[in-house]
Formats: C-alpha cells, sequence, structure tokens
C-alpha cells in the first residue's frame, strides 16, 4: 500500500498517520499488530542506519514486506533517511512502495538536483518518495535547534523536483527521550498553506501527546516515531529480566516487549487519528 495513500487519505480527512521505525522483526510484528488492534493503517519504515546494523537490507526489508502483507490493515513499508542512492534502488526493486532520501546535509542546489533523480527513479517504480529540506537535529549526533525550514525555499524545492512528501524543521529533532520538543505550529502552517505537498514531522518521539495532535491540527500529516518505541521495548526487556535474572529464553522476555510496543502503537495511531 503506497504511503501516499495512506496520507492522501489521511490528508482529505484532516488526520494524521503514523509511521514508526523497525529495527529487530519483533518491531515489525508489534506494529503491524498494533496497526489491527487500532483498525488503522501505518506505515513500517527502516532506516539506513537500521540496514547496516542488520548487514544488509534483504533480510529485515523481506520480513517488513512480509508482515505488511499478512496483515488485514493497509500498511506501507518505506526505506527512511537513506543517503545511499544504491540502497533506494535495492530497496524499490525489493518491493518497497516508499523511499525517503535524505539530502538535507547537502548545498540547496545539489540536494534538489539529487532529489530530482530518485524522485524520477521513484516515480518509475510506482512509488512515494519523501525528502527532508532544513537540518532537522539528532541525527548521527548532529545538533541544529535553531534551524528551520523557510516556507519560500520549501515551495521552490518540492516543485523543482517533484517529490511526493516533504520533511520540515520546525522544532522537533531526532532520538529525543524527554518529550518537551517546542513546535513551531506557526511555521507548520505557513508551510502548509505555501507547499503543494503533505508535511511529514521527523522527530516526533521527543513531542507530546497534545502537541502531536496540535501539529496535525496546523497540517502535518505523516508523523515518524522511533526513539519512543525503543524506550517502551527496553524497558519492558530491563523490567522482565530484573524480576526473573536466572530467565534465559529470549522468546520470553522479548514477547513482553513486543506486546508492549503493539499496545503503545494502538494508542498513538488512535491519538494521531484526533481520537
Amino acid at each position: 500500500m503506497s504511503s501516499l495513500d495512506l496520507i492522501k487519505a489521511a490528508d482529505f480527512r484532516n488526520t494524521g498517520v503514523g509511521a514508526f521505525n523497525v529495527i529487530l522483526l519483533e518491531h515489525a510484528e508489534a506494529i503491524v499488530l498494533g496497526a489491527e488492534l487500532a483498525k488503522l493503517p501505518t506505515i513500517l519504515q527502516i532506516s539506513q542506519n537500521a540496514v547496516a546494523y542488520h548487514g544488509a537490507l534483504k533480510p529485515i526489508g523481506l520480513a517488513a514486506l512480509a508482515c505488511a502483507q499478512s496483515s488485514s490493515i493497509a500498511i506501507s513499508v518505506h526505506l527512511d533517511h537513506a543517503e545511499d542512492t544504491n540502497l533506494i534502488k535495492e530497496a524499490l526493486d525489493l518491493g518497497f512502495d516508499s523511499i525517503m532520501y535524505d539530502g538535507s546535509k547537502l548545498e540547496f542546489k545539489e540536494n534538489v538536483a539529487t532529489s530530482k533523480k530518485m524522485a524520477d527513479l521513484s516515480h518509475s517504480y510506482g512509488a512515494t518518495i519523501e525528502v527532508e529540506l532544513g537540518e532537522i537535529g539528532g541525527k548521527d549526533g548532529v545538533h541544529a535547534p535553531g534551524v528551520k525550514t523557510h516556507s519560500l525555499e520549501a515551495k521552490l524545492f518540492v516543485e523543482e523536483t517533484g517529490v511526493d512528501l516533504l520533511a520540515v524543521a520546525v522544532g522537533s529533532s531526532h532520538a529525543m527521550t524527554s518529550r518537551n520538543a517546542q513546535l513551531d505550529f506557526d511555521l507548520i502552517a505557513e508551510l502548509r498553506s505555501m507547499v503543494p505537498v503533505p508535511l511529514v514531522l521527523h522527530g516526533s518521539s521527543g513531542v507530546s501527546d497534545g502537541d502531536l495532535q496540535k501539529a496535525i491540527r496546523s497540517g502535518m500529516r505523516k508523523i515518524n516515531i522511533a526513539t519512543h518505541l525503543n524506550h517502551v521495548f527496553t524497558d519492558a526487556v530491563r523490567s522482565v529480566l530484573n524480576n526473573d535474572p536466572k530467565l534465559v529464553d529470549p522468546r520470553k522476555y522479548i514477547t513482553e516487549a513486543r506486546n508492549g510496543v503493539a499496545r503503545e502503537i494502538e494508542r498513538l495511531l488512535k491519538l494521531l487519528d484526533l481520537q
């Protein structure tokens, strides 16, 4: 299921779509289970960093695709934060319906040129392409709290590249473990009015529940959440092992983590659907 189709449907209803990162197979299983419990569509995301962790895209990529295909709910499988253009081609060949090319570290003209090339490639597969404009802090240790996306530049960027989704810097930061990010809601509304494609909020783990809903009402449509779910997963594993130091069967502690993430996915999807 194309991520753009899911997001267009959410845009029509003035709601948001949750996009959650897969690190282990159990994350994919938990995200799909949570979506089924919520009865709402979602997006499975595999980042370039997760691919590096596994040593290859194919094993975790095919696993995520299999989880999506077995679900009764509409699920998109998305390659996230890819700077490697060869990895993007590999994901499209595997059957990913959505990719994010991250050229945010490049100068504007170079970002435009490469993003357009990746947009043309993605569209030749019938896939959705997301790009990032404006440096969103926290990625690979980079912190840029004062950097925000300029609305006129964003409009020009989309028009010149033909991309489908735009991730913008509006005050959030990747890898936050506290939920106190200060979003610029006026900027979100301004971007929404000027940019001709749906907007994506990265670094949403650092945003409170109330501000996530306010961001959606201001114009955000795709909401990326990763670190928060890692916290849920790890806290559950730690709790089980602390309560039973002799436990060695990973199925017994990973099950608790997977179920905890599934419950949180259900809650978040309902929250983002403005229920």
